[in-house]
């Protein structure tokens, strides 16, 4: 018989045997499983971390586009916020042409903005130019160079203040000063070089301007009556308009058969009654109504003004106009009348100007004056529309009743729009007839000149 003990062992050693062979291969097959799991896994896992970067790349995109939608919405409401400040017309509302006078006597309008003191609602603009010109003058005897400072728009520099309160009010200053040696205005043949008026005050004033109720301005500054003479769309002012003594006032008359200057200047023999000029006042400007504004000025020494200007466009026209009345308050003089008309055909650039102005004397006849002028403008060139023009000027009785001045000018100027800077040359001819006194000679002018605005 059998050992049993050794059955038992021999039956466990044969199972453990056949439990082995089973075993073996399905053992492989499962490590084969895993192994392609843990790949799938590790593939998977490195391209969860590649989305996770997109992913935050992306957030910093949305962050960037943030941040410039931001600023922009920063800009859009600074923007909105000036133009309700400059009472910025929109599309539907297109408002009636405003009167436009000489743009030698009006400073260039100013864009750029720096920082004021006056409190977070306060804006200081700066703004000015320089104007200078050499004059060749015949006074029919000699002829001279003069380098000057153009008196029809003098070299300044201005600075405005204003602090919008209410969407309707807005508070201002204005300090305007000139910087201009030598004027042409004032020189003359024995004060080539004259100095004195080098530094003056143009403006000093403090205004309230309202939409609906009009402006009211306390200082010094321009009256309402001045600038009525000088309504002009020819684009020459800044060498020829109404008021031709700015060229060459200071200039004096030669006696023909002497050739001794005489106490007659250029000044005193042509006038174009414009106003009061500039003064220390109160003024009062209406709001527009169908391109009409009213203006009056209060003035010391019982002096006082009132204005109406005009400015329309339609029909392929623009057009501009004034007129004042002032109580001058003068010795031997009473009120004084002025007006111009200035018309422009914008199709092809003729443009016609007209002004005309006289003063009320007690003991002479009244001295008046007369002034015409034919323009073209027309672009030959990018960089600026050139401006043609010749005018006449008639004025009688000045400065005495015996007294008849004339003038015929042609000036051409030629603007470059992008450097803000205009060159310009003019010819002008003087002749004084007088029926008491020697006769004096003519006196021819020819002037080239630069503006360079800032």
């Amino acid at each position: 018989m059998k050992n049993p003990i050794l059955v038992h062992l021999l039956f466990l050693a044969n199972g453990i045997f056949v439990l082995g062979c089973f075993t073996t291969p399905l053992f492989a097959q499962d490590v084969e499983k895993i192994e392609n799991l843990l790949h799938v896994i590790d593939s998977q896992q490195r391209l969860n971390e590649d989305q996770q970067r997109q992913i935050e790349d992306q957030q910093k995109q949305l962050n960037t586009q943030r941040q410039l939608l931001l600023d922009f919405q920063r800009q859009l409401e600074s923007l909105v916020k000036d133009g309700e400040k400059k009472d910025i017309p929109v599309a539907a509302e297109k408002p009636a042409a405003q009167p436009v006078v000489a743009a030698s006597k009006v400073p260039p309008p100013v864009e750029n903005v720096i920082t004021s003191g006056g409190g977070e609602r306060a804006k200081l603009s700066l703004s000015g130019f320089v104007n200078r010109m050499v004059m060749v003058a015949d006074d029919g005897q000699d002829t001279d160079a003069y380098y000057v400072d153009n008196d029809n728009a003098e070299s300044r520099i201005n600075l405005v203040g204003t602090v919008s309160t209410t969407n309707d009010l807005t508070i201002g200053s204005r300090i305007e000063l000139t910087i201009a040696p030598n004027k042409s205005g004032v020189v003359n043949q024995e004060n080539q070089a004259d100095n004195n008026d080098v530094f003056d005050q143009r403006w000093a004033e403090v205004s309230l301007d309202s939409k609906r109720f009009g402006k009211l301005s306390l200082g010094k500054g321009d009256t309402a009556s001045m600038n009525t003479a000088a309504s002009d769309l020819s684009g020459t002012v800044v060498i020829a308009y109404a008021t031709i003594t700015d060229t060459a006032g200071g200039l004096l008359f030669r006696q023909k058969d002497t050739g001794i200057l005489t106490d007659v200047s250029i000044f005193n023999a042509f006038a174009n009654f414009d106003g009061l000029n500039r003064r220390n006042r109160v003024r009062y400007d209406s709001p527009a109504f169908y391109g009409f504004r009213l203006g009056t000025t209060a003035i010391s020494d019982d002096r006082y003004d009132g204005a109406v200007r005009w400015g329309g466009q339609g029909y392929g026209f623009k057009a501009v106009a004034s007129a004042a009345i002032a109580n001058t308050n003068q010795v031997d003089a009473d009120y004084q009348y002025d007006g111009s008309l200035s018309i422009l055909h914008e199709d092809t650039g003729l443009n016609l100007t007209l002004s005309g102005g006289t003063l009320e004397r007690d003991f002479q006849r009244d001295p008046y004056s007369i002034y015409a002028k034919a323009g073209w403008l027309h672009r030959f060139f990018s960089y600026g529309v050139t401006a043609f023009a010749v005018d006449y000027t008639q004025t009688m009785y000045l400065p005495t009743d015996g007294d008849e001045g004339y003038s015929i000018g042609a000036a051409v100027v030629q603007p470059f729009d992008e450097f803000g800077t205009e060159i310009y040359a003019l010819y002008r001819y003087h002749t004084l007839d007088r029926d008491d006194e020697p006769e004096v000679e003519d006196i021819n002018i020819v002037t080239v000149g630069a503006r360079v605005k800032f």
